[in-house]
């Protein structure tokens, strides 16, 4: 009697494991899309009647280690004048670096740059170049800047925010990367 609940548990054992181990060839595979390293975030600003044009630049090349991102800004922006802005994000941990950029471009839907200010700075930021929706995607904007001030201008890429929507606060999403960066008018 033992030999033969053996071979019945042993056979419902082995059909268990046949009909766990087969499944439908129909299933598709998930794509992952794995998040991006984003080490360096760039903005240029190019005058549009001459000038000086300015960078603004955080490069965190160690990402999560111990070292602090180096942050940049290469001058001062003229009062009342207007700009034409760019901004870049890179993998600088692989060479040659990695245009992350282009990446954002292409799902376009999925990301958006906002631009804050901060601290008295009299700047505008707008102008911006849209996604395949319609909606505000900011690889390239327009700066207008008033009078001479001081402060912060912050631009952080949200990976996934609900669009439209009317700045960072209600956009929900994932911060991929968000630099402030202390700038001056003269």
């Amino acid at each position: 009697m033992k030999k033969f609940k053996l071979s019945i548990l042993a056979a419902i054992a082995i059909t268990g494991l046949v009909f766990t181990g087969c499944s439908s060839d129909d299933d598709a595979p998930t794509i992952v899309n794995e998040e991006e390293v984003i080490t360096t975030l760039s903005v240029t600003l190019v005058p549009t009647a001459g000038g000086n044009t300015i960078t603004l630049v955080s490069r965190d090349l160690d990402g999560d280690g111990p070292d602090a991102p180096v942050v940049t800004v290469s001058g001062n922006l003229a009062a009342n004048a207007t700009y034409t802005g760019a901004v870049a994000v890179l993998n600088e941990t692989e060479t040659p670096a990695d245009n992350i950029t282009l990446e954002v471009v292409e799902e376009d839907l999925e990301h958006q740059f906002f631009f804050t200010v901060g601290g008295g700075l009299n700047i505008t930021t707008d102008g911006f170049n849209l996604d395949s929706e319609g909606n505000i995607l900011g690889t390239t904007f327009n700066v207008t800047t008033g009078a001479a001030s001081s402060g912060t201008y912050t631009v952080a890429l949200v990976h996934e925010p609900t669009k439209p929507n009317t700045g960072v606060a209600d956009a929900g999403g994932e911060t991929d990367i968000e630099v402030t960066f202390n700038v001056t008018i003269q």
